[in-house]
């Protein structure tokens, strides 16, 4: 039985290497996808693979927590599973090595602030949802926490240099979301901590974090 077993083992692992190659050139399509929303078609037509493929090969990244898909934010939650989530890494390291890239980009220091929001978010009591808002006109936001009731829409900005225009989505979101919306967290790369607005408070993202 043992060798059988072992026999039938290494029969499963002949029959998967040859899909090796194309599991690596999805992983790094992925990764240098880092940020986006998740287009299994355009994903598959760029890696030369069936979509089904692409299917079953980002569900087993992601059941293996290798990958984080971010849902985005609506008020109806079935809504939510019709939406296009996010893509992010488990590891924002991994993600820049899959990538082939030698020095982080925006996308990595979001993904360093969602790695820290998912730790936050399990080690509370109560149910805390983490999301992306993205509008058809271009309006969006990074993270939407949801929890108790309320919405704290949160932007990552890879620079020490805000502007005002750099609170447009904080701001478009608190416009359409109204008393349901708390002040809105605009993190940086800087040391300072200061009201950029009277509704959107910048901070350095390893100081609140």
């Amino acid at each position: 039985m043992i060798i059988i077993h072992g026999m039938n083992r290494l029969a499963l692992a002949r029959h998967l290497e040859p899909a090796l190659p194309d599991f690596r050139r999805l992983m790094r399509a992925a990764g240098l996808r880092l940020g986006q929303l998740v287009n299994q078609t355009g994903l598959a037509r760029d890696v030369a693979l069936p979509q089904p493929t692409v299917h079953r090969y980002l569900n087993l990244l992601e059941t293996s927590y290798l990958l984080v898909s971010v849902p985005a934010y609506a008020v109806k939650r079935t809504k939510r599973l019709m939406k296009s989530p996010k893509l992010y890494w488990g590891d924002a390291g991994l993600a820049l090595h899959l990538a082939g890239l030698s020095e982080p980009a925006g996308a990595h220091l979001e993904n360093i602030v969602l790695n820290d929001l998912l730790a936050w978010r399990d080690a509370r009591n109560e149910r805390v949802e983490i999301l992306h808002w993205r509008t058809t006109t271009g309006d969006e936001v990074d993270f939407v926490i949801e929890a108790n009731g309320q919405l704290l829409p949160i932007e990552v900005k890879a620079s020490a240099r805000l502007r005002l225009a750099d609170t447009a989505g904080l701001r478009a979101f608190q416009a359409e979301y109204g008393e349901a919306c708390r002040a809105g967290l605009l993190l940086h790369t800087g040391t300072q901590v200061s009201w950029l607005t009277a509704d959107v408070l910048d901070a350095p993202w390893w100081r609140v974090l």
